[in-house]
């Protein structure tokens, strides 16, 4: 018998892979570890409330708007309670800004070195039907001194000042994906174990694709640059996938190539997804697996922001694909948003 297979080797878990890769971080001191450590753990317990939220009284509206305007579900709460007492706990965060809270939160760690941008649960609008959810997350190190509480310089940083960055999907299997500027590398989790386990790693984004993911129903309100890329796209026979859920959109993009559009429209004249824990994270974590994301002019991770629920138009994807949107965008005599009807 071939003793070998019966001790097959089950992989390396995110613990071992942030403890080996510590040296990259650029102040490693222990401390960035533990901060993703305390977010994987509350993907975990987060995945756990997902998988029953049909079997408990979890799933449906929670009957309060968020300071976007949108009806919160009731994992949406969940979700940002567990994140932030995971966040709280772990006391390497000293402030942490939410998508569900219209405020920064100071977490009483004044001598943390981090600051956290997140959207604890992206596309909480499809729960109900069971679709791929995620979170996405960003960590920032802090500009003013320990030993009081984070201000909004800490929280206001461009992308380019991110030390660190993630996302959660929660679908078919539950994946971490993060960068610390150094490659990207997926996780997948094992729930018989209880562990996050390298699957992906050195994360590599296709030059080029043949997938477009725009919400078309708003196509009479885009910008002329946005709609010429549109008809270019149906022209040379791409594949429009769309599914309404930023991460999921995202990932699918990411690993097989293609690009993710969320322009201005005159329902958003500013675009819908929001720079600090939206559009950066991912910008960072495309752009560290070869790809691009701009706001159809700019960089995305160049953009200064004025406020913490500040929203952007994204282009996201394979690199090509985001400079060929571009180009058609810089036909236009300006940069614009679209005035609302």
């Amino acid at each position: 018998m071939d003793h070998n297979k019966l001790a097959l080797p089950v992989g390396t878990t995110l613990d071992r892979f942030i403890m080996r890769k510590q040296e990259d971080f650029p102040y490693a001191t222990g401390e960035l570890s533990q901060l993703l450590r305390d977010i994987a753990l509350a993907a975990k317990i987060v995945n756990r409330e997902i998988n029953r939220s049909g079997l408990i009284d979890i799933a449906g509206a929670y009957g309060n708007r968020n300071v976007q305007g949108e009806d919160q579900q009731k994992l949406d709460v969940i979700a940002n309670i567990r994140f932030i007492r995971a966040l709280r706990n772990g006391g390497e965060v000293c402030t942490i800004i939410s998508e569900e809270d219209d405020e920064m939160i100071q977490t009483g760690n004044n001598q943390g070195k981090y600051v956290v941008a997140i959207d604890p649960l992206d596309g909480s609008s499809n729960i109900d039907v069971n679709v791929s959810i995620g979170t996405i997350f960003s960590i920032y190190r802090r500009v003013s001194p320990t030993g009081r509480e984070g201000t909004a310089a800490d929280c206001l940083q461009p992308g380019t000042h991110q030390v660190a960055a993630g996302y959660v999907i929660y679908g078919s299997s539950t994946m971490l994906v993060y960068t610390t500027g150094n490659g990207v590398n997926g996780f997948t989790y094992e729930h018989s174990l209880g562990e996050f386990f390298l699957s992906h790693p050195d994360i590599a984004t296709p030059k080029t694709g043949n997938i477009y993911s725009i919400n078309e129903g708003s196509s009479d309100s885009f910008s002329a640059g946005v709609a010429a890329f549109v008809k270019h796209c149906k022209d040379n026979s791409f594949s429009a996938r769309y599914i309404g859920s930023l991460v999921a959109d995202f990932h699918r993009n990411l690993l097989k190539g293609g690009i993710y559009i969320y322009p201005a429209t005159a329902k958003g004249p500013q675009g819908k997804l929001r720079l600090m824990y939206e559009c950066n994270p991912l910008a960072f974590i495309v752009e560290q697996a070869g790809g691009k994301s701009s706001n159809g002019y700019q960089r995305t991770m160049e953009i200064e922001p004025k406020t913490p629920h500040e929203r952007c138009p994204v282009f996201i994807g394979s690199k090509e694909l985001v400079e060929a949107a571009e180009a058609f965008l810089a036909k236009e005599k300006q940069p614009k948003t679209v005035a609302a009807k």
